[in-house]
């Protein structure tokens, strides 16, 4: 549309500069800058004296009117040019919009320091999603006590529809980003609780079709165009749910040291106040080192732990394998920002180093880093 625009201009301005009267008052020549005769250096000439007497003679030739004319014919043009350009950009912009139907109001209720959280946090940057954070305090946690569901992460969704469990959040949303017609509401439907008591009498709640995607047979296909692909994005989904995020705590609270230092970075990064940050620094600390042994034992992990780490993490590049960037292909999936969610939160810390450092992730880990930071998944 823009471009047609300058299209006619350009036609009027030559029709005009073309006419015979132009040429007879030597418009022509003049707005060329004489360009045989003397060279391209006056054609764009807008300051000195030369351009000032030129113009000056030709209006006392009676030139003047032709010559301003023209000119703003071809400035008027130009500017009009780059409005219409505006215009249009905006409007598609608008058109993009509306086609993506209305943004969501996203709240996450988080630790910043949990790795189911993190996943959440992975996938809506990822794609781009606006969304506000709300810091729990892991203590009291006051802050979800409007909640009949008490963990953490808690996604609301325009303020009144509430997503828990962060493997249903991610299928949720995937599934409201491909599918426009059905609403969040009308997803989670997909998702029914499953409330049971564990062989430990502790009562849980489990989610039916968690790791599925609820798509078209045609939205399916388009999302998954290779044979096998969703089968593999749910066993790895899975995988980062059963395994490696039990491989966290045992790593980061090795030793006493590490625990002191895991609960440092826990206290800066949380909601403490200055009392309770102290206490938990410290009794923390000491308490999560005495957990992550009997969670060593639980899981039945090696003596070091670091080698389960390192054999998890190295059979996952295993599984990406060389030929691709990530386990998408040339894009993440949604196995890749699982991994890379509860990978996350050892950064900054001993377990983090000594895993880049042994283990072939580092590529992989880098390239889902610029991603989340740029939003790839926009596109």
């Amino acid at each position: 549309m823009a471009a047609a625009c300058a299209r006619t201009l350009c036609k009027v301005g030559w029709t005009i500069v073309g006419s015979p009267a132009a040429r007879r008052s030597g418009t022509v020549s003049y707005l060329l800058g004489n360009v045989g005769a003397q060279g391209p250096r006056r054609a764009y000439g807008t300051g000195g004296a030369g351009f000032r007497s030129k113009l000056l003679s030709s209006v006392r030739a009676g030139r003047g009117g032709r010559v301003l004319g023209c000119a703003f014919l071809l400035g008027g043009g130009l500017g009009l040019y780059q409005t219409v350009k505006f215009s249009v950009q905006q409007h598609l912009a608008e058109e993009e919009a509306k086609a993506s139907g209305p943004a969501l109001k996203l709240i996450l209720y988080q630790y910043k320091t949990c790795p189911f959280c993190s996943k959440v946090r992975a996938f809506l940057d990822y794609h781009g999603l606006p969304y506000e954070i709300v810091e729990v305090n892991p203590v009291m946690r006051q802050e979800i006590k409007w909640s009949a569901y008490r963990k953490v992460p808690i996604l609301m969704v325009d303020g009144d529809v509430q997503l828990n469990d962060s493997s249903v959040i991610i299928s949720s949303l995937k599934t409201y980003l491909i599918s426009k017609e059905k609403t969040v509401p009308e997803i989670l439907r997909c998702y029914p609780e499953m409330k049971s008591v564990n062989d430990s009498g502790k009562k849980v709640t489990e989610y039916f079709n968690k790791y599925w995607v609820m798509l078209s047979e045609a939205e399916t296909a388009a999302l998954y165009p290779e044979k096998g692909m969703q089968k593999e994005e749910m066993k790895w989904r899975q995988w980062a749910d059963d395994w490696l995020v039990h491989l966290i705590s045992p790593n980061v609270y090795r030793t006493s040291g590490e625990a002191l230092a895991s609960f440092d970075y826990i206290v800066r990064e949380g909601k403490f106040g200055t009392y309770e940050g102290f206490f938990a620094k410290y009794v923390g600390a000491a308490a999560m080192f005495i957990i992550s042994k009997r969670l060593k034992n639980r899981h039945n992990l090696q003596d070091d732990v670091r080698q389960d780490l390192y054999k998890a993490v190295n059979d996952w590049v295993a599984a990406v394998g060389k030929k691709r960037k990530f386990m998408g292909g040339d894009s993440p999936n949604l196995a890749d920002l699982a991994v890379f969610g509860v990978l996350r939160v050892m950064e900054g810390l001993q377990a983090f180093d000594d895993m880049m450092e042994n283990t072939k992730v580092k590529h992989w880990y880098r390239r889902m880093e610029r991603a989340t930071l740029n939003h790839e998944g926009r596109k």
